[in-house]
């Protein structure tokens, strides 16, 4: 690994965890996240794409039921 890694932005943060959402992340990236990420970024993005990803749901549904 490399040592000398910079910490990420939230944005790129975001981008990671939505690509890792729906499972196109190259193992080469996620070794490279493994360092520059930090934990607390990730666990903020991931539950805003949960919640994200659940209001989608819930819109599509009521959409459909109407």
């Amino acid at each position: 690994m490399n040592t000398t890694t910079e910490k990420r932005s939230f944005g790129s943060t975001m981008l990671a965890v939505a690509w890792s959402f729906i499972g196109l992340r190259r193992r080469s990236d996620y070794e490279r996240d493994v360092d520059a990420l930090k934990p607390g970024y990730v666990i903020a993005a991931a539950l805003l794409s949960a919640a994200g990803f659940v209001g989608a749901l819930i819109t599509a549904v009521r959409f459909a039921v109407n």
